[in-house]
């Protein structure tokens, strides 16, 4: 199995300021390379990681101080509730998909293989590409397809699909391309085809509404002084994170309170988003778009 060197792994374990005797999760854990550097920080501490793929149990770090919980982040609060644990001193995310979903054909993520139209996450979901692109409506595909990947034309894009599977059900990730490549701007092919894949990958697992209920509830379990560490791919993302580090909440609108004071509870430690070094996105070219943004939690 072949994960992702984690991206701005020094940047990110810096940025979460550990206490050796602190409570932290990893909602993200992958092949666990941010979990060990922080679990190597820790002394009499507690790691807690999250990930929904299966796959990711065979690279569990097998110690005293960390649990590894095989389930999607949005259930971050429940799980940890069980654990008994009501309050943590930081949290990182790294989102996006791993180069291990990416590289396994029959996942379905890629552009780059021919696999069957799959791009789940959890592997027992009911929801799969397969689902959206050869039974959504025409105008869901299109309003899905314009909000998860920002993509003028599609409407066109959706018109085409529709089109395309009254003859014969589309089945792989080829099948998809061959319909809609030809819709594909020559400068921006693969740039095309990534946004569309993006969106429904998107819509089969739910991810935005999940970050939504993650990050509202990493606020929640923050003690004051915790650190909340996310590094994001797309725009979609990160205008999450940076509203809930700007403003406080996830609409990016500041509440304030009867005397016209702002109502957050987190302070940005890095106003300017923190990026990876070109010597970094030459040795990881996962690390090209990735955005790095840390939040502090003021008051309970």
């Amino acid at each position: 199995m072949k994960f992702h060197n984690p991206v701005l792994l020094n940047e990110c374990i810096q940025g979460l300021s550990i206490k050796p005797k602190g409570t932290y999760v990893d909602v993200t854990f992958g092949g666990g390379g941010h979990s060990r550097l922080i679990l190597s920080k820790l002394d009499g501490g507690k790691l807690f990681a999250f990930d929904q793929d299966h796959i990711t149990i065979n690279n569990d770090l097998k110690h005293p101080n960390f649990k590894l919980i095989n389930s999607n982040f949005r259930y971050l609060k429940n799980f940890l509730e069980m654990e008994e644990v009501t309050k943590i001193d930081g949290l990182l995310a790294d989102l996006g998909v791993s180069s291990y979903q990416f590289d396994v054909p029959e996942r379905g993520f890629s552009t780059r293989h021919e696999g069957r139209l799959d791009m789940r996450m959890y592997e027992n979901s009911t929801l799969s590409a397969d689902d959206v692109i050869n039974e959504y409506s025409e105008d869901d595909l299109a309003n899905l397809l314009y909000r998860y990947g920002e993509l003028r034309n599609s409407r066109k894009i959706a018109k085409n699909i529709v089109i395309a599977r009254k003859n014969s059900r589309l089945n792989t990730t080829t099948d998809l391309k061959s319909v809609i490549v030809r819709l594909a701007p020559e400068r921006y092919r693969n740039q095309f085809l990534a946004r569309v894949f993006q969106a429904i990958r998107i819509e089969v697992n739910d991810e935005i509404s999940a970050l939504e209920e993650m990050l509202l509830s990493a606020v929640e379990l923050l003690n004051p002084a915790g650190r909340l560490v996310v590094i994001s791919y797309h725009s979609l993302e990160d205008r999450l994170v940076k509203n809930i580090m700007k403003k406080g909440s996830l609409s990016g609108i500041l509440q304030k309170d009867f005397f016209g004071n702002p109502l957050k509870t987190l302070k940005e430690i890095n106003r300017k988003v923190i990026v990876p070094s070109q010597y970094e996105i030459k040795e990881n070219s996962r690390a090209r778009s990735a955005k790095l943004r840390i939040g502090e939690k003021i008051y309970d």
